[in-house]
């Protein structure tokens, strides 16, 4: 698995743009894009090649995960989820919970910090 992540947020602030259209799939790989990044939290879009994922963690802040294309599968505290397009998962913090491309998929990640 390859991870990439992409920082450049300069030509997308102050314009109306399809989340989805952020980010492209690379084959293999699970793709990265930081939207914004401030003290209190993240917004993060990430594109996931078909059968790539995040092993098993923790977080110490709630992250809201909205599908935006294809399917996930979540697991939290060991209990499995389907997530698809337009379907959205909040996983607690402190709650152990890993992502899995069931086909390939994009998110939009969301973490407020406390």
């Amino acid at each position: 698995m390859k991870f990439v992540k992409y920082a450049d947020i300069k030509n997308i602030k102050s314009k109306a743009l399809k989340l989805a259209d952020l980010i492209s799939y690379q084959k293999s790989s699970v793709v990265s894009r930081e939207i914004i990044s401030k003290k209190t939290g993240t917004v993060t879009v990430f594109a996931f090649g078909k059968g790539e994922g995040l092993s098993e963690h923790t977080a110490p802040f709630d992250a809201l995960v909205c599908i935006l294309d294809g399917e996930a599968r979540i697991s939290i505290s060991g209990r499995p989820h389907l997530v698809k397009k337009d379907e959205v998962i909040i996983m607690p913090a402190n709650k152990p919970h890993a992502l899995k491309a069931a086909k390939r998929f994009k998110m939009l990640l969301i973490m407020i910090r406390q």
